[in-house]
C-alpha cells in the first residue's frame, strides 16, 4: 500500500491537492501524488481499497434520507450525491458498495427534472465488496441512489435490548474505518475525498439517533432527526447511532451521550475532557469542529474509541474509576487535528493519522496527568514495537508502505502505525527542541487544514519547514531511514519510568524468592504498572504461582479490561484452570478485539483450549459486532486447521530467572486497530 523511496533526493513540490475546506465553494481540484524519481513530478494518487474514480468525478455533498429499522436490523432510504464532474469525457459514476442492495438510481438534470439512470453491480470481493457503476453520460448535477443494508452490514451492528447496558432497548451503532462505511451507504469509499454531509433519520420514538456532525444536546427524542456536517470529511468519518441515550455536559463545548445508567460514571471519568480540548488548542491551534461529545457504547464496540468528528466513540472498558485509562480520550480528541483536519490520502499511508496522534495524545497526557504517567504509556507503547518487530515481517515495518503490501486495509500493523510514527516524531522533538518541533507542528496542521497528506508530501514539508530552518540537527538521510526502512533506527531516543522501574524490581524479587510486594505498594499501582507487571512475566508460570498472585490480587475476575487481557492468556499458558470459569464471562461480556484477542489466541494453543473457545464463542458470538467476530473466527479456524499438531493442555514453563523481563507486546493506547497480520487496527 505505501510508496518506497529510498533515494535521498525524494520528489520535490508533490501535487497532492487540497481536498477542500468547507468554506470552499466548488469542485475539488483533481488529485497528484508522490513519484518514485528523483525529480519534482506530479502523478495519481491510486486508492487500491476503492473502486472510486476521483479523477473523473467528485462528491462535494451527501445528503442521507434513512429509517432505522431494529426488526429487519437494516437501514433504508436514499443517498443523494452533488457531483463535481472533473472529466468531460466520463460517463460514469463509481460506488463502492458491500451487501447493499440497490434499488433504483435517479439523476438530476441541469433543469431541475430527476430521471432513472442505468446501473450495474459487480459481483462482491471478499475485500472491496461490490463496485456499483451508475451510467450518467449527461453529468447530472445530482444523482440519488435508493438502497437498503444487510442486517450483516460490516459496518453496523445491531444489539438486542439485552446487550445493553439497561436491558430495555435495542441499539444500533457504525463503524465506517477503514472501508466499512461502504457497507451502510453506497458512496466513493475513498479518504481521497472529502465532502459535506446532511441527514434525515427516522427511528423508534423510544430511540435516540446521533451522527457524526451537529447533535443537539436538547434535541427531544421523538423519532425524527436532522443532521449537518459543515465540514468536509472524508468517507471513514461517517457514523451513526441510535439507541437509550442521554446526554450530560462536562463543558461548554463537551459532553457525554450514554445510556441513563452510564452517564453519571462517564462524566466522572472524562471530567477533564474540557482542559484537554484547551490544552490542544494551545499547542496546535484552534478546536475547528464546533462541539466535542462522546458516545459510551456497549460492550461489544470492537474499539477502543473511533475519532467520529464532534461525536467520538467510546468503550465502556476504559470507565475504571480512576481516570487511568483516560488517554483515550486525548487519543480520540488528538485525531480532530491529526486525521479528521490533515487526513491520510489513502490508508497506505496510516501512520499520518495515527503516529501524529499518538504522539499528540502523549503530549497532552503528560501536560494533564504529568511526565511520570506520560513516560510509563511512551515505555508500553515502544516496547510493543520490539516485540511486534520479532516476527513481523520487515515490509509491514515501514511507515510508507510499497502498493501491495497491504490487501486488506484493516491488517495493518499496530506498532508501526501508532508507535513507531509517535516514536519518529519523538525522535525530531528530541532533536529540533520542543519549542521549535511544536511550531512547526502547528503549522503543518494549518498548513493541510482539511487535505489529504501522503507521506512524500509530509516528508517534503519536514525538509521545507522545519531541516531547511534548523540546519544541522536532522539529516535528509535519517528522515529517509525513519519513514521508509524497516526496525527502528539506532538513533531512536530512550524513555525511562521511575515507577516502572519499582514494578519491575517487584516482579524479579517475586520470581527469584517467591516473596510477594507488600499490598501497601502494589495498592497504589495504576493499570499501567500492573500492565507492566503481568506483561514482564515469562510466557508461562506453574499453576501454584497464579495461585498464589491470584489469592493476594484478585487477578480472576478483574474488572479492569487491561488487566484482564494480560491476566488470562498468562493463566491458560501457565495451565491454570481456576480462571477459566471468569474468563469465559470476559470473552462473553467484552467485545473490544484488543482486549479478548490475546486471550483467544492463547487458547487456541491446546486442543483443550480450542474446544473451550469454541464454547464461549458460540455464546459470545449474538454480541460481537461483525469485525470481531472475523477475528475470532479465523484463530479459531486456524487452530482447527492444525488441531492435530496442538497438545493437549498447556505446558507450563519454569518461571524467568531473576532479572529477566518479556517486552510488552501491546499499548494502553485506546483506538485499537485491527491485529497485526499474525492475528489481523
Amino acid at each position: 500500500m505505501r510508496q518506497l523511496l529510498l533515494s535521498a533526493s525524494i520528489a520535490a513540490a508533490l501535487g497532492l491537492v487540497a481536498t477542500g475546506c468547507a468554506r470552499s465553494p466548488g469542485p475539488e481540484p483533481s488529485s497528484a501524488t508522490p513519484a518514485a524519481q528523483p525529480a519534482a513530478v506530479a502523478e495519481t494518487i491510486t486508492d487500491e481499497h476503492s473502486y472510486a474514480e476521483p479523477d473523473k468525478v467528485r462528491t462535494t455533498d451527501l445528503a442521507l434520507d434513512l429509517a432505522v429499522d431494529f426488526g429487519t436490523k437494516t437501514l433504508t432510504g436514499t443517498a443523494t450525491y452533488s457531483l463535481a464532474w472533473l472529466d468531460k469525457d466520463a460517463a460514469q459514476l463509481v460506488l463502492d458498495t458491500r451487501d447493499i442492495s440497490i434499488r433504483k438510481a435517479e439523476g438530476l438534470s441541469a433543469e431541475g427534472q430527476w430521471s432513472e439512470l442505468k446501473f450495474a453491480l459487480a459481483d462482491e470481493d471478499p475485500i472491496l465488496g461490490s463496485k456499483l457503476t451508475i451510467e450518467a453520460p449527461e453529468h447530472p448535477t445530482q444523482v440519488r441512489v435508493t438502497y437498503s443494508t444487510s442486517p450483516e452490514a460490516s459496518g453496523l451492528q445491531w444489539l438486542e435490548p439485552s446487550m445493553t447496558e439497561g436491558k430495555k432497548t435495542p441499539f444500533m451503532f457504525s463503524q465506517s474505518q477503514q472501508i466499512h462505511a461502504r457497507s451502510w451507504v453506497p458512496l466513493q469509499d475513498t479518504p481521497i475525498i472529502r465532502f459535506t454531509y446532511s441527514a434525515n433519520v427516522k427511528a423508534p420514538a423510544d430511540a435516540m439517533v446521533l451522527m457524526s456532525a451537529d447533535n443537539d444536546p436538547a434535541a427531544a427524542r421523538d423519532g425524527d432527526y436532522s443532521f449537518k456536517m459543515p465540514q468536509k470529511i472524508p468517507s471513514y468519518l461517517l457514523a451513526i447511532a441510535a439507541g437509550d441515550l442521554v446526554f450530560k455536559k462536562i463543558g461548554e463545548r463537551s459532553g457525554v451521550w450514554a445510556e441513563p445508567s452510564m452517564v453519571d460514571k462517564a462524566v466522572a471519568e472524562f471530567i477533564d475532557t474540557e482542559k484537554m480540548i484547551d490544552t490542544a488548542e494551545q499547542m496546535y491551534g484552534p478546536y475547528r469542529w464546533g462541539r466535542y461529545d462522546l458516545l459510551v457504547l456497549p460492550p461489544s464496540f470492537p474499539y477502543g474509541g473511533m475519532e467520529n468528528p464532534r461525536l467520538t466513540f467510546a468503550t465502556p472498558t476504559v470507565i475504571v474509576g480512576d481516570k487511568s485509562l483516560v488517554s483515550l480520550v486525548a487519543h480520540e480528541l488528538a485525531h480532530s487535528w491529526s486525521g479528521n483536519l490533515v487526513t491520510f490520502a489513502t490508508d497506505k499511508d496510516a501512520w499520518l493519522n495515527e503516529g501524529f496522534t499518538s504522539y499528540v495524545e502523549n503530549r497532552l497526557v503528560e501536560a494533564l496527568f504529568g511526565k511520570e504517567q506520560a513516560d510509563m504509556e511512551t515505555a508500553i507503547g515502544r516496547a510493543e514495537v520490539i516485540e511486534e518487530y520479532k516476527t513481523l515481517e520487515p515490509k509491514l515495518q515501514r511507515l510508507a508502505l510499497k502498493p501491495g503490501d497491504l490487501a486488506d486495509p484493516d491488517n495493518s500493523s499496530s506498532a508501526t502505525v501508532y508507535q513507531k510514527g509517535a516514536w519518529f516524531l519523538s525522535f525530531l522533538e528530541n532533536r529540533f527542541g520542543r519549542e521549535v518541533f511544536d511550531g512547526w507542528l502547528k503549522g503543518y496542521f494549518d498548513r493541510h487544514a482539511f487535505q489529504g497528506m501522503t507521506t512524500t508530501r509530509l516528508v517534503e514539508d519536514l525538509k521545507q519547514n522545519l531541516l531547511a530552518k534548523n540546519p544541522g540537527k536532522v539529516t535528509e538521510a535519517e528522515v529517509i531511514e525513519w519513514v521508509y526502512e524497516p526496525g527502528i533506527p539506532a538513533n531512536a531516543p530512550k524513555v525511562e519510568s521511575r515507577r516502572f522501574s519499582t514494578v519491575d524490581a517487584a516482579r524479579i524479587a517475586w520470581t527469584g524468592s517467591g516473596m510477594l510486594a507488600d499490598k501497601s505498594i502494589t495498592d497504589a499501582w495504576s493499570t499501567q504498572e500492573w500492565v507492566r507487571f503481568l506483561e514482564g512475566m515469562p510466557d508461562a508460570l506453574k499453576p501454584e504461582q497464579l495461585r498464589q498472585l491470584d489469592a493476594s490480587y484478585m487477578l480472576t475476575g478483574t474488572p479492569n479490561g487491561e488487566i484482564a487481557q494480560r491476566w488470562y492468556p498468562l493463566a491458560e499458558r501457565s495451565g491454570y484452570a481456576e480462571a477459566r470459569a471468569e474468563m469465559g464471562k470476559f470473552l462473553e461480556r467484552v467485545g473490544r478485539r484488543k482486549l479478548i484477542m490475546p486471550t483467544y489466541k492463547a487458547l487456541a494453543e491446546t486442543q483443550d483450549g480450542l474446544a473451550f473457545a469454541r464454547q464461549v464463542f458460540a455464546k459470545a458470538k449474538p454480541g460481537y459486532h461483525p469485525i470481531t467476530t472475523g477475528s475470532v473466527q479465523a484463530v479459531i479456524d486456524a487452530a482447527t486447521a492444525k488441531a492435530d499438531s496442538l497438545p493437549a493442555t498447556a505446558a507450563p514453563a519454569r518461571p524467568a530467572a531473576a532479572g529477566q523481563t518479556m517486552q510488552v507486546p501491546e499499548t494502553l493506547h485506546p483506538s485499537d486497530p485491527v491485529p497485526p497480520p499474525a492475528e489481523t487496527q
